[in-house]
């Protein structure tokens, strides 16, 4: 810290570490910010939990999806679709459509569910967004 005294009265420098110590404890007595940054992380995870939900059930679908249908082209190319014997080719047939309709799902799914999210938490969000634009 340096003192310098001039006609206009004293002036003072701090170095960086003073700065950053400043900085400190003016933070523990100004509440109305840290209200601001809770009410910032609030609406940021209101935002995101919306759309994690979406894609996790999307992604079980596709996965699923994806899953059934290896098992239906499994059924018809391989070993195992000898032990069927001629059912393999109808059963591996069904099961390959099924598994596609689930991964064409998939996107609807996730569609559906962001839209249903989005009306569900529009109003908090909404709501924290005024209080933070003010």
């Amino acid at each position: 810290m340096e003192n310098k005294q001039g006609s206009e009265g004293f002036h003072y420098t701090y170095s960086a570490g003073e700065q950053a110590e400043l900085k400190r404890i003016r933070e523990k007595y100004a509440p109305a910010k840290q209200m601001e940054e809770d009410k910032m992380a609030r609406l940021r995870r209101l935002d995101r939990r919306v759309t994690q939900k979406a894609e996790i059930f999307s992604l079980i679908f596709g996965i699923l999806g994806s899953l059934i249908l290896g098992l239906g082209m499994s059924l018809i190319m391989s070993e195992l679709g000898l032990a069927l014997g001629v059912l393999a080719l109808p059963v591996g047939i069904l099961t390959g459509l099924v598994g596609g309709v689930l991964i064409c799902l998939a996107y609807p799914i996730y569609e559906c569910i962001l839209k249903k999210e989005q009306e569900r938490v529009a109003p908090e969000i909404l709501r924290l967004t005024e209080e933070l634009m003010q």
